[in-house]
């Protein structure tokens, strides 16, 4: 064989019986129809009847007449065709008396169902695989099954196994060098130089630039985010993403990317020119994309696992660190309301005054200290649910130089976008961002705009610092109450980034207007579909009509009730069906 792809178990299958059909496969391909039993009416001699029915069965399951030695058929095939003709087994090999006969039932078979030669659709047949090869990531074994099945699916008598293998290679080859050219001229020479220029390795480094450019992070702070950052904007500068690649299918370039990331830059050199580029260009493409991954990862871990764990921790630390003092003014309120609660009730014949209460706890409890303990005890214990976060919202506030460092890189780098319920965050980010780079002090009205969304404990720590002047905000709580929404946000894809994947709109993957005419005959073809779907859908409802009919056929008989509130009796023994 030319190409050397195949399997022993494909070639073991190809235009003969690997080993005996089953019963769905009897079922399907050698139960006799009534065109086929007009036919057999004619012919005379058990054996001339038994083979044409055999013949009628194995070109139906295997796309061949096996005219050359007609009789070389499973045990099984035989028994099932003789059955349905009422005859004896024994006698199909008297078949082979004549061996013309075999080559006239062919070609009788072949007129009634409708099959053709190969040589008549072998430009069809070549559209089929090239539009496979274009639109998927199939291997050569792949695709010649695909190739076999699609020619059983319309009727073409199977060729050699070696026309089929040398038509599946030659396809693929020319496709993939079509793939290549079409990408190589999109790139350009001078972009196609910058690309190769990443396969080099630098004076002083170890490395080459595109091992640099491809190293995903290991950890997560705001000196590695604000490094992600700037990896991000390099790779953006290539302008590898502004290359049109409309024609190519993304799973084209999804997997010549994965070729590029997981090869050695000497490997990459050694590549032909037009797939040099091509795969460059795919690569360096999804390195912007999954860079933007990788940075919003790295925030994210870095909110999550970072930021908000050390201030939670550090809220709890503070609280373990007050208890005693809570514990203490508890304690002091529980003497008093002792005694409060163990005062005579007022009767007709005595009144209890407030002067006598007081003089009683006073006894126990000074009212100073009283006083005190009620105002330690309202300072620890929030009034509200959501003031139970204040603690870790302001161990929070404290690591602002953190997101201080990278939130206008964020915003400079990568392009945010939002849907309708995301766009007030994403303009709250912005403005906090424009105030982290500055220095001025800032008022309530410079935030009027977006204090919907500052809620819960976040208000006093934005608007009543004890330590800033009256009428001005805390910059650094605003900015980090942004950045939490922000978060929140992109966990929900209210707010997306442009150019991720993970991070991205979802509805960006969908294909339409132009980008989907011209796709769709080539993902059409490949899929075997129509343009109007009314067929295939026509197709789908006999098929599962078909199926109804026969599960109900296998469920028994029907039940039969005596009256409408009697229960039913089944007269066999299969489960009654679902009455809902």
């Amino acid at each position: 064989m030319p190409f050397e792809f195949l399997s022993d178990e494909q070639v073991a299958r190809y235009g003969r019986f690997p080993k005996e059909p089953s019963v769905a496969e009897l079922e399907q391909f050698f139960r006799l129809d009534r065109p086929a039993l007009d036919k057999l009416a004619s012919k005379r001699r058990p054996a001339t009847r038994l083979g044409w029915a055999v013949q009628w069965g194995t070109v139906r399951m295997l796309g061949v007449f096996l005219t050359e030695n007609p009789t070389a058929v499973p045990g099984g095939v035989v028994a099932f065709a003789a059955e349905q003709l009422d005859l004896d087994p024994v006698c199909f090999p008297d078949y082979t008396q004549r061996q013309q006969t075999a080559y006239e039932h062919a070609w009788e078979i072949r007129d009634l169902l409708g099959y053709h030669d190969f040589a008549d659709c072998e430009a069809e047949v070549r559209r089929y695989v090239a539009a496979r090869v274009w639109s998927t990531t199939e291997g050569p074994r792949a695709l010649f099954d695909r190739a076999r099945v699609h020619l059983l699916k319309e009727r073409v008598l199977l060729p050699g196994i070696t026309v089929l293998t040398r038509l599946v290679g030659e396809v693929r080859k020319e496709e993939n060098a079509r793939l290549h050219r079409t990408l190589a001229e999109r790139t350009g020479p001078e972009l196609g130089s910058v690309l190769a220029g990443l396969l080099r390795v630098p004076e002083g480094r170890r490395v080459s630039e595109l091992e640099r450019l491809r190293t995903p992070p290991t950890r997560a702070s705001g000196r590695v985010l604000t490094a992600e950052l700037r990896r991000v904007a390099e790779i953006g500068e290539l302008r590898a993403g502004v290359v049109r690649v409309d024609p190519v299918p993304a799973v084209k370039m999804t997997a010549l990317a994965r070729y590029g990331l997981a090869s050695k830059a000497p490997t990459l050199r050694e590549l032909e020119g037009d797939r040099k580029a091509a795969t460059l260009l795919a690569t360096v493409r999804h390195l912007e994309t999954s860079s933007v991954d990788d940075t919003l990862d790295v925030l994210d871990l870095l909110i999550t696992s970072n930021l908000l764990a050390r201030a939670e921790r550090a809220g709890k630390a503070e609280q373990l660190r007050t208890f005693p003092k809570l514990r203490s003014a508890a304690r002091t309120m529980a003497s008093a309301m002792e005694v409060l609660m163990g005062a005579p009730e007022a009767t007709a014949d005595r009144l209890v005054s407030l002067v006598e209460v007081w003089k009683a706890i006073e006894e126990v409890v000074p009212r100073e200290r009283l006083a005190a303990a009620v105002e330690t005890v309202a300072a620890f214990v929030p009034v509200t649910d959501d003031d139970a976060a204040a603690e870790w919202r302001a161990e929070l506030v404290k690591r602002y130089r953190t997101v201080q460092g990278f939130i206008e890189l964020l915003l400079e780098v990568i392009g945010f976008r939002a849907v309708a319920a995301g766009g007030p965050v994403l303009a709250m980010v912005r403005t906090a961002a424009a105030m982290a780079k500055g220095r001025r002090r800032y008022a309530p009205g410079d935030i009027a705009a977006h204090e919907h969304l500052i809620t819960g404990s976040w208000r006093p720590l934005v608007y009543r610092n004890p330590d800033l002047p009256d009428g001005q905000i805390d910059k650094a709580a605003f900015v980090l109450c942004a950045v939490m929404h922000l978060h929140q946000a992109l966990r929900r894809r209210d707010v997306f980034a442009e150019g991720a994947d993970r991070w991205r709109d979802p509805r960006a993957r969908l294909l339409e207007g132009a980008a989907w005419e011209a796709a769709r005959p080539k993902i059409l073809t490949s899929l075997e579909l129509e343009i109007e779907p009314a067929a295939h859908l026509a197709e789908l409802a006999s098929a599962l009509e078909g199926a109804y009919t026969r599960v109900l056929g296998g469920l028994g008989p029907t039940p039969r009730c005596s009256s409408p509130a009697a229960s039913c009796r089944w007269k066999s023994s299969a489960p009654p069906r679902s009455r809902r």
